[in-house]
């Protein structure tokens, strides 16, 4: 039986960048940055309110209202830009820090934290936005990603799906599943990592010795890309072509985005017991906020007024959010046990009646 024709893969070690550093533009030239004002001036929007929500979220976890948060500060451009270029029908598969992802698709900040709130759907309102709920496993929304692609795929339906994962993602079977299959099968999906250095307390240099998470991408036979993951316009544009180039039946691409995770990985962790603060500060000056900022105002689009209007809605935000979350009522902890079959298990009954007795004693 003859073999299929494969199209050798290459990877460009070089992150696409369209914004450097220091907020001047870039010579890169493949990739356009010709977005209306309107646009670029959104786009600025949704990464300051994303940390203005961030901020709150944490503030709350530290207040006792959440059981626990996972911070997306430092990595604002990389979901703000991939999410923003996407069709309102094409499906998101998010993991745990997609914040800036769900505030573009318009997922109520509220409805993200009564999953932090640790109810039981998970997040219910989600699907309603064409958004998976969260997905605190490892990966695992990797291959719901490439299922909804195949469904889309035989049901004629021109929606792309997008799996957001981590760098330590990529060490789970479930995503070399996800990639193998979505590449055999031409299926309309993007694989989007966010590279943020850490998976938890291990660096990516131990989570592959391939030159680049992007360069896992050859052995599936499919495009990978880099980009800088700090750089809005960059990950709008990549996430955009990839986007265009499976919803044209071409056939999945992972893109690595170059970021840093400035804060925990957790509200739980401790980042100072693996990491030095000289590397922080080595990120923080590349802050993807900042540098927008810097470029927009040399664009002559950036003014006080829509400094003043970004600053009232992050400022009205979280006071929303707040006003939602903070002593919410808790949910029936019952349903976590009589929601699962139609008839009780006898050992989830006798689970209820031991989550019983723990509660009523006293504190």
């Amino acid at each position: 039986m003859a073999e299929s024709p494969r199209t050798p893969m290459t990877v460009d070690l070089e992150p696409v960048q369209l914004v450097a550093a220091d907020g001047a533009a870039t010579a890169e030239s493949r990739y356009g940055r010709d977005l209306p004002p309107e646009t670029l001036c959104w786009l600025y929007e949704m990464m300051v309110v994303t940390r203005e929500l961030d901020t709150e979220f944490v503030n709350l976890k530290r207040q006792g209202q959440l059981a626990l948060f996972a911070s997306c500060r430092g990595q604002e451009a990389a979901q703000v830009g991939a999410t923003a270029c996407l069709r309102k029908t094409d499906w998101l598969f998010p993991q745990y820090r997609e914040l800036g992802a769900y505030l573009v698709r318009g997922i109520p900040p509220a409805h993200v934290g009564v999953v932090w709130r640790g109810t039981w759907h998970g997040g219910l309102e989600f699907t309603k936005k064409c958004c998976a709920p969260m997905s605190i496993p490892i990966g695992t929304q990797a291959l719901h990603a490439v299922g909804a692609a195949m469904a889309a795929q035989r049901l004629h339906e021109d929606s792309v799906t997008v799996a957001f994962l981590g760098d330590g993602a990529t060490s789970e079977g479930d995503v070399h599943e996800a990639l193998n299959f979505a590449a055999v099968f031409a299926a309309p999906c993007v694989f989007y990592v966010q590279n943020n250095q850490w998976a938890i307390s291990v660096p990516v240099y131990k989570q592959t010795a391939a030159p680049s998470i992007a360069h896992k991408a050859i052995g599936y036979g499919m495009p990978g890309i880099r980009v800088d993951g700090n750089d809005v316009l960059a990950c709008y544009a990549v996430m955009a072509e990839a986007a265009a180039r499976a919803r044209a039946g071409g056939g999945p691409t992972l893109i690595e985005a170059i970021t840093y995770r400035l804060g925990p990985h957790t509200t739980s962790d401790d980042p100072t017991r693996y990491r030095s603060q000289e590397e922080v500060d080595r990120w923080a000056a590349r802050d993807p906020i900042s540098r927008y900022r810097t470029y927009l105002q040399g664009q002559g689009v950036w003014s006080e007024r829509l400094e003043e209007r970004v600053a009232a809605r992050g400022k009205r935000m979280r006071s929303e959010l707040r006003d939602a979350l903070f002593d919410a009522p808790d949910f029936d902890i019952d349903e976590v046990f009589t929601t699962v079959y139609a008839d009780m298990t006898p050992g989830l009954r006798a689970q209820l009646e031991q989550l019983r007795t723990e509660l009523s004693r006293p504190a």
